[in-house]
């Protein structure tokens, strides 16, 4: 399956301001690329088109999750990030694994540990009571995994106008609404009260091989470490689903923001696709497909 994803975001910058992207594909999917995965950043001034304008230069470094990150400066006035890439993956569905076991707290990796831990947005350490009255009389491995999936996903109702930047677990957990960063953040901390090591992760998740749902945008899931590896859930969509494309992963939200300004940036501008690609180019529209439709 060939997936091509692209973006283009804009902001207005009132001075000239320090700013961190995380818009390449995850390190790991690079024997997979076909095509791009280049960010370009321009500097659009007054009456240039997208594409005319001043190229910007990016500091290329891997960060402490082993992310591809782009730092650089740029100039005050209308700024552009953009880019495309396409991958050739199996485009198989989220794997399911009911017997996976859970791993002795000792038998872990040590880089994994971390995980475990409270984090910007999962307050494990308010959560251990909470956690335990609802999962601690499951079985441990899979199936407590996917319980703690399933409860975050029946609760909490999805609304784009709760989004906040400050919203936690916790928040989510008392107003029971969020978005999909919201959701991952809930399932994850009471993951890791199961000690379940669980990390937030990002990337593209279009409507491939599924029905079309409108716009695209990035998304957010979250991956579980059960029988020595990492398994992926996803607490928004709730179903195994195909053509996820991965960007970054980390403890939260704010290891892996897509953008990152040390001074005011307002977002004018964006756009995010993911789509099943022919050879030719062109797209296989995702309502061709006779899927059936799963939990939203």
């Amino acid at each position: 399956m060939l997936i091509k994803s692209d973006f283009d975001i804009q902001f207005q910058l009132a001075q000239p301001t320090a700013m961190v992207a995380m818009l390449h594909l995850h390190p790991s999917l690079e024997r997979y690329l076909r095509q791009g995965n280049v960010l370009v950043v321009e500097h659009l001034g007054w009456g240039v088109a997208p594409g005319y304008g001043e190229l910007i230069g990016t500091i290329e470094y891997g960060d402490s999750f082993g992310n591809h990150c782009s730092r650089f400066v740029a100039p005050a006035g209308h700024l552009r990030l953009s880019g495309t890439s396409t991958i050739d993956v199996d485009g198989m569905p989220d794997p399911v694994n009911t017997s996976l076991r859970q791993s002795p707290i000792q038998d872990l990796p040590s880089d994994v540990l971390q995980f475990l831990l409270p984090s910007r947005y999962c307050e494990v350490d308010r959560f251990v009571q909470v956690s335990h009255d609802l999962f601690g009389w499951m079985k441990a491995g899979w199936e407590r995994a996917a319980a703690i999936r399933d409860w975050v996903h029946e609760k909490v109702r999805f609304d784009y106008g709760s989004a906040r930047p400050t919203k936690t677990a916790m928040d989510v957990f008392t107003e029971r609404v969020g978005v999909c960063r919201d959701f991952q953040h809930l399932a994850v901390t009471m993951s890791r009260c199961q000690n379940i090591p669980a990390r937030y992760v990002t990337g593209y998740l279009g409507d491939i091989r599924w029905p079309y749902t409108g716009a695209g945008d990035f998304s957010a899931w979250y991956e579980v470490w059960l029988d020595g590896r990492w398994w992926t859930m996803d607490a928004r969509h709730n179903d195994a689903r195909p053509g996820r494309v991965l960007m970054a992963t980390g403890r939260d939200a704010a290891d892996v923001a897509i953008t990152t300004s040390f001074g005011n940036a307002t977002l004018t501008s964006f756009y995010v696709e993911s789509t099943e690609v022919r050879e030719d180019g062109t797209i296989v529209p995702p309502q061709q497909v006779g899927l059936a439709v799963g939990a939203a």
